[in-house]
């Protein structure tokens, strides 16, 4: 069993996005999936939105994404590299296609198939440039001429702030060489994230040839003010998350939260 499998052996998706900081990063990632399925970013509409769309979900874990997004009528066919977390998803008796595979390898499906590809997971733990370009180029090969990408990313300011010196190891990191010089993390294989910056999200966009659309922080502020977010009435919270969709394009603030996401068009 590989580090990945034996994480999410462990760890709850699903549980992770109904928590308060991470319903702020569903609802702000939602918003726009829905925005772009409406062909119109400025307007994400809830309901009324093309049917017939095909969206492909690459590392749907357990379906945060996929089950909701079937429930409103797309085509959803889900791909996801861990076994337990697939027989999870399958085990909801969703109107979801699923196959196990690996992001950089889909063989299966066929060329210029779907109309949206989700990446919200897969990009977080492959670590070389290489690995990460070669995920792009099979999510292109099986997208549609101008389909969308949602390419999601961990953010390497939020692991060493947090990490780093929030839990007093910065010390055993530089000596590990786990960071560099820079502050930069060091991926290497067998971690179970790679963190990047801006810049590096800025030259995979660039190698990929996929034109970028947006990039987004779906979670803003939210990942570092948790017990913030609890202690919050349902009423603030509403304004909170309000808060976060309209800040989430800001360019000062992309790169400051734990995640972004990258919109590219094929």
């Amino acid at each position: 069993m590989t580090n990945l499998e034996t994480y999410y052996k462990k760890f709850d998706e699903d549980h992770r996005l109904k928590t308060r900081h991470g319903q702020v990063e569903f609802f702000v990632t939602m918003k726009n999936i829905l925005a772009a399925a409406s062909g119109d970013f400025s307007q994400a509409q809830e309901a009324g939105v093309a049917k017939a769309l095909k969206i492909l979900d690459v590392g749907a874990a357990t379906g945060a994404y996929s089950v909701p997004l079937s429930k409103q009528g797309f085509d959803v066919t889900a791909v996801e590299l861990v076994k337990s977390n697939l027989e999870k998803l399958r085990a909801k008796h969703e109107k979801v296609k699923c196959w196990q595979g690996d992001a950089r390898d889909l063989h299966f499906l066929d060329d210029a198939t779907f109309d949206i590809v989700l990446m919200l997971g897969p990009l977080y733990h492959l670590h070389s440039e290489e690995d990460k370009l070669k995920a792009l180029s099979e999510a292109s090969r099986v997208a549609k001429k101008g389909a969308l990408f949602f390419c999601a990313y961990t953010m390497n300011e939020y692991a060493v702030t947090q990490y780093c010196f929030g839990q007093n190891k910065i010390k055993e990191n530089f000596a590990a060489g786990q960071i560099d010089k820079n502050f930069k993390t060091v991926s290497r294989d067998g971690d179970l994230y790679s963190y990047v910056r801006l810049e590096d999200i800025n030259a995979l966009q660039e190698k990929s040839g996929l034109e970028r659309v947006k990039i987004f922080s779906p979670d803003g502020p939210a990942d570092y003010m948790r017990r913030e977010l609890n202690a919050m009435d349902e009423e603030t919270f509403g304004l909170f998350k309000n808060y976060a969709l309209e800040i989430s394009e800001r360019p000062e603030l992309l790169g400051a939260g734990s995640h972004l996401v990258d919109v590219l068009k094929k």
